[in-house]
């Protein structure tokens, strides 16, 4: 017969349409696992600390206190670094004056263990900004930088936290 498919011209129509439908659902199924997948990532994210934000600026041995005070609850310390070495963080409640936490026994570094820490940032690199969410009681913190002689040098500064009304 002249101009009819033969057998094998069917069968590779039909495998063709079937191979090209197999391809489409591949690749929707493709499609539907990488929107699945990349939609948790885009939607979510870390949470954001609340609270009162206390910004904190480390320079080379001092520390400026952008709030000397504020009220008990939820605070999040933003600690900008714009000194050119990295700096440690520390956050304790005491009574003791800032220029007057006890040494440790090398002489250069507050000794932690003999007061209350309440937080810490272990490192804050040159450049950039460290976050510390905490939450203060009434009371009087320091903060310090407790690398070898930073403390010393004069890294320290004071927030006295009072009741919210």
């Amino acid at each position: 017969m002249v101009g009819a498919p033969d057998e094998h011209s069917r069968r590779s129509s039909v495998e063709f349409a079937v191979d090209r439908n197999n391809r489409h659902r591949i690749r929707f199924c493709l499609a539907v696992g990488v929107v699945a997948l990349l939609t948790p990532a885009a939607c979510t994210g870390a949470a954001q600390p609340k609270g009162q934000v206390v910004g904190i600026t480390l320079k080379d041995f001092h520390i400026d206190n952008g709030a000397p005070s504020v009220t008990d609850g939820d605070v999040v310390i933003q600690v900008h670094n714009e000194a050119p070495a990295t700096h440690e963080f520390v956050v304790v409640r005491t009574d003791l004056p800032a220029d007057g936490l006890p040494l440790g026994p090398d002489g250069l570094s507050v000794n932690e263990d003999w007061l209350d820490k309440v937080g810490e940032l272990n490192e804050v690199p040159a450049g950039t900004v460290g976050t510390l969410p905490l939450h203060l009681t009434p009371g009087r913190y320091v903060f310090f930088c407790n690398l070898d002689g930073h403390y010393l040098g004069g890294m320290h500064a004071v927030l006295e936290v009072s009741a919210g009304g």
